[in-house]
């Protein structure tokens, strides 16, 4: 028997200098890996240095993989850091529950979790344009970072003018 403990799908609006969207991904799966099932574990066994979700990153990734149609996909099993390892830090998250029938913010607690990253004008500063193939999401366990997430998407090359929104939903 195979049981799914959670599920993921992201979007990324890459926003032209005039607020006008100059990219739309529309919503795509993401992975969950082997190491957010560990952090789970541990926070579920109530050990004091397990946190949740504190950061997510961007990285480059491997040029190579503009050639493919698809970049190739890693072992879940067995990924626990950024290609170009350790990638950039986006420094604005924001947290959010979602209704869990109709994906909308919620105050109260739910089963699901939306978390927003924004990369703003000038960020990363170089190289520019800043070209984005892989993002994941990561949480702590004794100050050590521990992947939740994972993705390897089509180039999206985010120049020093453009802002980058990328939402990830979570459903547990």
């Amino acid at each position: 028997m195979s049981v799914k403990l959670i599920e993921g799908i992201y979007r990324d609006v890459l926003i032209g200098p005039d607020g006008e969207p100059v990219f739309d991904s529309g919503w795509q799966s993401n992975m969950i890996v082997l190491s957010c099932r560990v952090l789970l574990a541990r926070f579920m066994k109530n050990e004091a240095t397990a946190k949740g979700i504190q950061s997510l990153f961007v990285g480059q990734g491997d040029p190579a993989w503009d050639k493919l149609a698809q970049p190739p996909k890693p072992d879940p099993n067995t990924v626990t850091q950024l290609t170009d390892a350790p990638g950039f830090s986006v420094p604005k998250i924001k947290l959010e529950y979602l209704d869990p029938k109709t994906d909308t913010v919620i105050a109260n607690q739910s089963s699901r979790l939306q978390i927003t990253a924004t990369l703003g004008p000038g960020q990363p500063a170089a190289p520019d344009p800043f070209p984005l193939r892989e993002f994941a999401l990561f949480g702590q366990m004794n100050n050590v970072d521990f992947m939740i997430d994972y993705i390897r998407h089509p180039l999206i090359e985010k120049d020093s003018l453009m802002t980058l929104e990328r939402k990830v939903r979570l459903a547990f």
